[in-house]
């Protein structure tokens, strides 16, 4: 609410004055923030090479074990149904 009242009673001068620091501002801030999307845009590439690296491992290793394979299909069909979605019904033993 204050800051509004503020507002209102700036003059016309005082008013373009305040507009030309805020200009000011942002523009002297522009490298800082050009440099900080620059860093954060290295860091995204960075993580995504990563990923796919560990995905290319991980096929890989299952082509060397078609084993691992064959138990991964298993666990998790490409359809994205699982096989695994409800735990069998365990029956007690009669002694």
């Amino acid at each position: 609410m204050e800051n509004q009242q503020n507002e209102e009673q700036l003059s016309a001068e005082e008013l373009t004055a305040r507009k030309e620091e805020l200009l000011k501002f942002y523009t002297d801030s522009m490298p800082y923030i050009i440099a900080q999307h620059d860093y954060e845009k290295k860091l995204m590439e960075l993580d995504e090479v990563r990923f796919k690296r560990t995905q290319i491992q991980i096929q890989m290793a299952m082509m060397m074990n078609p084993e691992i394979a064959e138990q991964a299909e298993s666990e998790f069909p490409e359809d994205g149904s699982s096989e695994n979605q409800s735990p069998k019904e365990r029956k007690l033993k009669k002694q």
